[in-house]
């Protein structure tokens, strides 16, 4: 069972079965990883890396952290390099995988700042922490927990980042009130995600999905604004930083067996990568008296 059908929270889909499979994966992916091994979103001799999660990253910021850190991202953006973190900030990294964008944060950040890095799998927190050792980053820490859990108080961090981990949970609302939550007054939501743009027959998402195995559950960009506002977001962009071609993983979908110019006129740029930015209210002024409320 993939971790959505189709990219919608089914209620017939119970939400341990998705967490295991998507723990089982990146466990599995951690595991390879530490065996001298690649992460590619199914990656084989034949298909190569799917082109959504390659390329990421400039040299500039490869070369500041250890390579199992870049192998072991399952990112289709890089949200570091488009959100504005300042020394002394605390950032918070929704499923951060073996630490890439937490390691690239807690640089920016610098010492009087904090990273936190947040993932349910085993295998890949223990990656991440051998990373942190390797990097030497005495601002970072690592947390075991669920994205729809965050184990942080209210009002605790500035900066919220994601990459390409939201769309795998089945509870999306929950995610982005966590978010809120512990997002102090002001504080930013700064995340990569992949999302669809219009409607697509149900049989072609089936389809496509080996294509974005790695990060499907994709929401349409108008659903992911309205949740964001649901939430009690503000300011809400939907930047694409990605849109897909069908044409641009020719060869990663014959690999699956897909018939690349069936599908292509109907998938060819509904799905992108997309920078999502929101913001949490400033915290409302105390009345200090008559006038100041009228």
């Amino acid at each position: 069972m993939s971790p959505t059908d189709a990219g919608i929270e089914s209620p017939d889909i119970k939400t341990p079965d998705i967490k295991e499979i998507v723990r089982e994966k990146y466990g599995q992916a951690a595991l390879r990883v530490k065996s001298g091994g690649s992460s590619c979103c199914g990656a084989t001799a034949s298909t190569g890396c799917d082109p959504i999660t390659t390329n990421l990253y400039d040299v500039s910021q490869t070369g500041q952290i250890p390579e199992e850190a870049l192998l072991a991202s399952f990112g289709c953006g890089n949200p570091t390099a488009l959100v504005q973190l300042n020394p002394g900030e605390t950032v918070l990294d929704l499923g951060s995988g073996g630490g890439i964008d937490v390691l690239l944060s807690a640089q920016r950040v610098g010492l009087t700042g904090k990273a936190y890095g947040l993932d349910m799998t085993d295998e890949m927190l223990a990656l991440a922490n051998e990373n942190k050792r390797r990097a030497g980053a005495s601002n970072v820490e690592f947390l075991k927990g669920e994205i729809e859990n965050i184990p942080l108080p209210d009002n605790s961090v500035d900066v919220v980042i994601s990459n390409c981990v939201i769309n795998l949970s089945a509870d999306k609302d929950r995610v982005l009130r966590e978010a809120f939550r512990v997002l102090r007054p002001g504080g930013r939501f700064a995340v990569s995600d992949v999302v669809t743009r219009g409607e697509m027959l149900p049989e072609i998402r089936q389809s496509v999905l080996a294509w974005v195995g790695c990060i499907a559950g994709a929401l349409e960009e108008n659903d992911y604004r309205g949740k964001l506002a649901s939430a009690g977001f503000e300011n809400i962009e939907v930047e694409p930083t990605r849109i897909y071609r069908a044409e641009d993983a020719r060869e990663f979908l014959a690999g699956q067996g897909i018939d690349v110019n069936v599908i292509a006129p109907q998938v060819d740029g509904k799905f992108l990568s997309a920078f999502i930015r929101a913001a949490k209210p400033e915290a409302k002024q105390a009345c200090c008296g008559p006038t100041c409320c009228s």
